[in-house]
């Protein structure tokens, strides 16, 4: 199977070490100094009992072909601006595994009821990714891992959790679950599900809260699970977070607080967004945050802690980056 990587960040590296290391031949696709470190010294990567160093084969952004399967491992704010480079490894029957926190851009495609077909404005404003991607292609993914780069070219993983796939619409094609099963076979505790926006849910039900809190104090999750006080606006976010997903036939399997506990689980993990203020990148917050209020505007439901957060998780980084606001 022709396997391409595009992105060679935490995620990414991981998926990338791990194939190859299995004896797969994947395509990474990096820029700048990762493709360099990568291309001088390597891929390696850390994990509880398990540290591989592979060198795969590199490429960079635009340069490649059509491959059988995409996995896109770019934050889902970097895609947009990525779509010409990701487009040459797009063929007719590729099929596109978005590895993307939070709400993906195709969230309504194949969705039954009023919504489907809708277009988040928050996420995909011009309709470029569904236009270039296509969300017919889309294989959804939900990444229940906890992992960082200390380094170009370098991978930890904190916490291996799960890797759990499911179609937007229709049932999982062959070419999905072959490459499901590759990836249980290089050690991935890869699985699908039945109702993919149902995990997404889940997990960004943790993401929308523990991530921009995280942030705006500084604190890892495991200290923001045990504070009273942080704990009391991380179920405050949650309960409203929980009725925009009801509104859309969702229900969550557990209690705000059960969820709260299976962050704490992590332990002194720093969130991706609080890795992302302290490495001066741009944070997930359209994904996060920003399309749970628009979806929430949509169904006509008042979301106050929600949006509260959300605007000063955006100060907060448009001052700490220099940025204006709308950029986040």
């Amino acid at each position: 199977m022709n396997i391409t990587v595009f992105g060679a960040g935490a995620i990414g590296g991981a998926v990338a070490a791990r194939l190859a290391a299995a004896g797969q031949d994947p395509l990474l696709v990096a820029r700048g100094r990762t493709h360099d470190a990568i291309a001088a010294g390597g891929l390696r990567f850390h994990a509880q009992g398990e540290s591989v160093h592979v060198h795969p084969r590199l490429a960079r952004p635009g340069k490649g072909e059509p491959s059988d399967v995409l996995f896109l491992a770019l934050k889902s704010h970097a895609v947009a601006a990525a779509l010409d480079d990701i487009a040459p490894f797009l063929g007719p029957d590729t099929l596109v595994v978005t590895a993307q926190n939070g709400i993906p851009w195709w969230y309504f495609h194949g969705l039954a009821g009023s919504s489907e077909g809708g277009q988040l404005a928050s996420l995909d404003p011009d309709g470029r990714i569904a236009a270039v991607i296509g969300a017919e292609r889309v294989l959804g993914c939900v990444v229940w891992q906890a992992a960082h780069c200390p380094e170009p070219g370098v991978v930890h993983m904190g916490f291996d959790g799960p890797v759990v796939f499911g179609m937007p619409r229709g049932p999982m094609p062959e070419r999905g679950r072959a490459f499901i099963s590759l990836l249980a076979a290089a050690g991935m505790e890869a699985r699908e599900c039945g109702d993919i926006r149902a995990e997404i849910w889940l997990k960004l039900w943790g993401n929308l809260s523990f991530n921009p809190v995280s942030a705006l104090t500084g604190a890892t999750l495991g200290t923001l699970a045990d504070d009273p006080g942080a704990r009391d606006v991380l179920r405050r976010m949650m309960e409203e977070a929980e009725r925009v997903a009801n509104a859309y036939g969702v229900t969550f399997p557990m209690p705000v607080d059960s969820r709260i506990s299976e962050a704490r689980r992590v332990g002194a993990h720093k969130s991706s967004m609080l890795q992302d203020l302290e490495a001066g990148r741009a944070p997930e917050l359209a994904a996060l945050l920003g399309a749970v209020l628009e979806m929430a505007d949509m169904k006509g439901i008042d979301v106050p802690v929600l949006r509260m957060i959300h605007d000063l998780t955006a100060l907060r980084f448009s001052t700490a980056l220099g940025q204006g606001k709308q950029t986040l």
